[in-house]
């Protein structure tokens, strides 16, 4: 078998990749394997050496991803159909007025996208978008821009949503820490692109909506206090278990280990989730037939999702058991750049060329584990997840269906969508960037 250089042949997988996706249209899943099959046959690898690399590879990272990945599609699906989302956006509106509903949409948005798939919240609360257009006419770019800097920082940046689940599973960080740096990278890079550049974009274009019933349906909802305890109950459980384990903890030795016992995403999830069909479910009318259908049925997305983050687990498994893994290493080292540069670069470049989030995260994070396996402090994991997340949600465009969602459902030709979606993505990501640049000096 002819052996090529490392490097070569990693260029030539990736490049087969993304042929793989954007001309023959084949699945994520089904390209990341072949490209990764075909790595390993360019270095040499024989057929019992390269299959063990993908068998180890996909239990490796799907005993893990599988399990929170399910659990939070179970999560999120109860939180929609109990109308959850729609609850908690409407309070925030009559809490806080609609002077302040550009923030409250970016806070929804913040708050919904934890459990929620992206584009499913946003369709959710679309109808409230229009609402707010016609109550204020003002640019519908004012409301919704806020609100999908929110839901897309939250989709990227803090578990536990698939894309910060599965990097933080193949670098090895710990996810109290990232969804603690999600927050403290997110807030400001949704307020910035959001809030900011959304009013600004306003200012230039002026969208309205044309609907005779522009009200938000009236449902009886549930307590939105109660909606808020259940949605940020896990979240509190892994950040208070991430806390347990450093140096300054000093709580005693039992209460430590009941801490970290609840605070495992596997039970942080599915205490929420028992909370979740009780209180919103049972409590509030559902049958529990109907909460058994929908929740069987939110695993069919779930399904690609972890398919997906095992075959970029088998990519990174096959660069670091071969030498391909310490070239990259010392070729990144070699250009003097910081590693969050590094992994922002790299997610970036494959997020504008293939137009997924999830695929880029992945790409990204496997092209990174040999350099972060190498002595790297907690802390500084959690930002890589995080740097990686800023580069993959960088310049939507037409090759992401995100793209297009937002153009239909915003009523925006292409260059309207440009000027405010893809430019908003943009800002968002340079300045979780500029925010992970900033944390690394801080805390470091």
């Amino acid at each position: 078998m002819i052996e090529i250089p490392s490097l070569l042949a990693l260029f030539i997988g990736l490049a087969l990749l993304l042929v793989l996706i954007l001309r023959l249209k084949l699945p994520a899943f089904l390209s990341l394997l072949i490209s990764t099959i075909t790595i390993g046959l360019l270095l040499g690898l024989d057929a019992e050496s390269l299959y063990n690399i993908i068998e180890k590879g996909m239990g490796g990272t799907l005993g893990y991803v599988a399990t929170v990945v399910g659990l939070g599609a179970i999560f999120g699906v109860l939180l929609e159909v109990t109308g959850s989302a729609e609850a908690i956006s409407n309070d925030l509106i009559r809490r806080f007025g609609i002077k302040n509903a550009s923030w409250t949409m970016l806070l929804s948005g913040f708050i919904i996208a934890i459990p929620v798939f992206f584009d499913v919240a946003f369709i959710i609360l679309v109808p409230l978008l229009y609402s707010l257009q016609q109550r204020t006419n003002k640019s519908l770019l004012y409301f919704a821009l806020p609100l999908l800097a929110g839901l897309a920082v939250t989709h990227a940046f803090i578990p536990p949503t698939p894309g910060p689940i599965a990097v933080s599973s193949i670098l090895g960080a710990d996810l109290g820490l990232v969804i603690l740096m999600g927050f403290l990278v997110g807030l400001p890079a949704a307020i910035v692109s959001g809030i900011v550049y959304g009013r600004h974009i306003a200012q230039k274009i002026y969208v309205s909506v044309e609907v005779t019933d522009a009200e938000v349906p009236k449902h009886d909802y549930p307590s939105s206090l109660k909606i808020l305890l259940i949605v940020l109950l896990p979240i509190a459980l892994l950040v208070l278990s991430a806390l347990s384990k450093l140096e300054s903890w000093t709580a005693s030795a039992w209460l430590t280990e009941v801490i970290q016992f609840v605070g495992h995403p596997f039970s942080a999830l599915i205490l929420a989730i028992i909370a979740a069909w009780i209180f919103l479910g049972l409590r509030e009318g559902h049958t529990k037939h109907s909460l058994l259908k929908v929740t069987t049925k939110a695993m069919e997305p779930a399904g690609t999702i972890i398919l997906l983050t095992g075959a970029g687990g088998v990519l990174k498994q096959l660069l670091i058991d071969s030498s391909i893994g310490l070239e990259i290493a010392e070729g990144f080292t070699k250009l003097n750049l910081s590693i969050y540069i590094i992994a922002f670069g790299v997610a970036a470049l494959v997020r504008v060329i293939q137009g997924s989030s999830t695929v880029a995260m992945i790409t990204a994070a496997s092209i990174i584990a040999p350099m972060a396996s190498d002595g790297y402090a907690a802390i500084n994991l959690a930002l890589m997840v995080v740097a990686i997340a800023s580069g993959a949600s960088i310049f939507s465009h037409v090759n992401d269906s995100g793209f297009w969602l937002v153009s239909q459902y915003l009523k925006l030709n292409e260059k309207q969508t440009y000027r405010s979606w893809t430019l908003m993505t943009a800002i968002l990501g340079f300045t979780g960037l500029l925010m992970v640049l900033l944390l690394s000096l801080l805390l470091s």
